[in-house]
C-alpha cells in the first residue's frame, strides 16, 4: 500500500486566543479552507448515522464539537478490530472533531450543553425520541435558546407509532424488506456487509443540513430537520422499493443478478469469476464482439434488454462457455481495454489497493504530530475549497478545556 496523503495544516493545539472566529480558522484553532469553514456544529449524536454526517461536515471545514457521555461514544468499545488499542469503528467516522465529555444528567454539564447549543449554527442528535425533551434539549428548547438554530434529529422509525422501536441498522435492514432481496432464492435473507442504512441516513442528514444552511443564508431562519432510518432505507432502495410502490411488484431475492438487466452479474471464467455489467443494447453488442461471438447479439432472443431478461438462462450458458476459455484476469484486461464495464471480485484490501492503482489516493492521514491515523478519503473533491484532515479522531474529552474556555469567552462578551 502506498503512503497515505495529507495536507500540512495547523493541528488541534495551535489555536488562537479564545473567541477568535474567522472564516478559515475554527473557534478552537483548526485552520481550514473548506466550504463550511466558520460553521459550528454541536454534535450530540453517537454510533454511526449522526457521526458519519458530522464527519463529512467537519471534513468540509465545519467546527464539530462532539458531545460524549462520561464513558464515550459506544463505538469506542466496538472491538475488534483495533489500532493501538482504539476501535477502528470509532476512528472511521470521527476525524476532524473536538471531544467534550458531559453527563447530561448533571446540572452543571447540562448548562455547558445548553451553552454549546446557544453558540452553534447546527445541532444534531440521535437519541431515542423523548429523551432530549426530558433534558430540555429538544428542538423547541433549542430554538428558544437560539431561534436560528438548525436542529437535525435522527430516529430509527420516526417519532410517531414507531418511536418506541430502537434505531438499529439491522432492524431496519430486516423491516424495510432489504434483507428479503439479499441472498439466493434458496437461502435465508442476509444483511448487507455494512450498516448500510446508517450510512445512507448519515448522507441524507448531511444533505438536509446543507439545505437548511442554504435556507438560513437566504432568510436567517433556522429549522428542524428530521430523519429516520426506515424512510432513508426505502429511499435508498430506489428501484426495488419503486417496483412495489410504482409497479405493484414485490421484488424477490435473485442472488447476484439484476431484476432488469442481463448480463449484469458475476460470470464464470476459466479460473474464477468476473463481474460483467451490461447496461444497454449497444454495450451488449460490443460485449459479444469482444468475446468473439458477434452472432449472439443479433439473435432476436438476445437483441434487447427485455429479450435478454426473458432468455437469461440460455444466454448465461452461452456466455459461460465462451468465458471458460480464458482466465478472469485475462478477460478483465481484454474487456476493460474494449471499454466494457467489468470488474474483478476482491476483498477490502484489494479494493483499497485497486483505488490506489487508479490514482484515487483512497487513504489519507488524519491528524498531525505523533497522532496520525490512516483514514479513508472524503468522497468529494472541491477545486476552490478543499477539504482537509488536520484533526485525528479525538480522544475522549480531549478538547474539554478549549471548548469551555471558548464558551466562557462568548458568555463574557454577551454580558459585556
Amino acid at each position: 500500500m502506498s503512503q497515505p496523503t495529507n495536507k500540512p495544516v495547523p493541528g488541534r493545539h495551535g489555536h488562537p486566543p479564545a473567541g477568535y472566529e474567522s472564516p478559515g480558522v475554527d473557534v478552537l484553532g483548526r485552520a481550514s479552507a473548506g466550504p463550511l469553514a466558520g460553521v459550528v456544529v454541536a454534535d450530540f449524536s453517537r454510533v454511526l448515522a449522526g457521526p458519519y454526517a458530522t464527519m463529512l461536515l467537519a471534513d468540509m471545514g465545519a467546527t464539530v464539537i462532539k458531545v460524549e457521555g462520561p464513558g464515550g461514544d459506544d463505538t469506542r468499545t466496538y472491538m475488534p478490530p483495533v489500532r493501538d488499542g482504539e476501535a477502528t469503528f470509532f476512528l472511521a467516522v470521527n476525524r476532524n472533531k473536538h471531544s467534550i465529555a458531559l453527563d447530561l444528567k448533571n446540572p452543571e454539564d447540562l448548562d455547558v450543553a445548553r451553552s454549546l447549543v446557544l453558540s452553534a449554527d447546527v445541532m444534531i442528535e440521535n437519541f431515542k425520541p423523548g429523551n432530549m425533551a426530558r433534558l430540555g434539549l429538544d428542538y423547541a428548547a433549542a430554538a428558544e435558546l437560539k431561534p436560528d438554530i438548525i436542529y437535525a434529529s435522527i430516529t430509527g422509525f420516526g417519532t410517531g407509532a414507531g418511536a418506541h422501536i430502537p434505531g438499529y441498522d439491522l432492524l431496519v435492514q430486516a423491516a424495510s424488506g432489504m434483507m428479503s432481496l439479499t441472498g439466493d432464492q434458496d437461502t435465508q435473507p442476509y444483511r448487507a456487509g455494512i450498516a448500510l442504512f446508517d450510512v445512507i441516513t448519515g448522507l441524507h442528514a448531511a444533505i438536509g443540513i446543507l439545505g437548511a444552511l442554504h435556507h438560513k443564508d437566504r432568510t436567517g431562519e433556522g429549522q428542524l430537520v428530521e430523519l429516520n432510518l426506515l424512510t432513508s432505507a426505502l429511499s435508498g432502495m430506489v428501484n426495488q422499493s419503486a417496483a412495489y410502490v410504482t409497479g405493484g411488484v414485490v421484488p424477490a431475492r435473485m442472488g447476484n443478478e439484476h431484476p432488469s438487466m442481463y448480463p449484469y452479474a458475476p460470470m464464470k471464467t476459466g479460473d474464477g469469476t468476473i463481474i460483467i455489467a451490461t447496461g444497454n443494447d449497444a454495450q451488449f453488442v460490443r460485449l459479444c464482439g469482444a468475446l468473439g461471438i458477434p452472432g449472439v447479439a443479433s439473435d432476436p432472443k438476445f437483441a434487447t434488454t427485455l429479450q435478454r431478461n426473458a432468455h437469461r438462462n440460455e444466454l448465461r450458458d452461452i456466455l459461460h462457455a465462451r468465458l471458460a476459455t480464458q482466465s478472469a484476469a485475462q478477460w478483465f484486461r481484454e474487456l476493460s481495454a474494449a471499454g466494457l464495464p467489468c470488474a474483478p471480485i476482491q476483498d477490502v484490501r484489494g479494493g483499497v489497493d485497486f483505488a490506489e492503482q487508479l490514482g484515487l489516493n483512497p487513504v489519507v492521514l488524519a491528524g498531525d504530530g505523533p497522532r496520525k491515523i490512516p483514514t479513508v478519503r472524503h468522497p468529494v473533491e472541491y477545486s476552490r475549497t478543499p477539504v482537509d484532515y488536520s484533526l485525528a479522531p479525538p480522544e475522549l474529552n480531549e478538547s474539554s478545556g478549549l471548548i469551555r474556555e471558548w464558551l466562557l469567552h462568548r458568555k463574557t462578551l454577551a454580558h459585556a
